[in-house]
């Protein structure tokens, strides 16, 4: 049974690649693997240890949510567009991981 009364569409979006629904995320959240893809984010430098960090705990089968916290100006939005840029690199980004946003 769906315990959702009809008003939210959303669908999750699978390990494989999945395109699922999210329009509440594509409303007021920001695409970075688009960005990505389009070549608008800028190279990310001396983050590889924690961008590496990041996908290591993306790619568990359970316990994979990633958040980053700090104050402003510390790096935390280099480190998500550095993920967003290997998750659309078809020859760096893991398998499993490949299609995700």
């Amino acid at each position: 049974e769906n315990s959702n009364d009809g008003g939210d569409e959303r669908e999750l979006v699978t390990g494989s690649g999945g395109s699922g629904k999210t329009p509440t995320l594509e409303e007021v959240g920001t695409d970075l693997t688009l960005q990505a893809k389009d070549g608008l984010l800028d190279p990310v430098f001396g983050r590889d240890d924690e961008i590496r960090s990041c996908m290591r705990t993306l790619i568990r089968r359970r316990k994979n949510n990633v958040c980053l916290i700090g104050e402003p100006g510390v790096g935390k939005t280099a480190i998500a567009e550095g993920v967003a840029q290997l998750l659309v690199d078809d020859e760096k980004c893991p398998s499993r991981l490949r299609g995700n946003r």
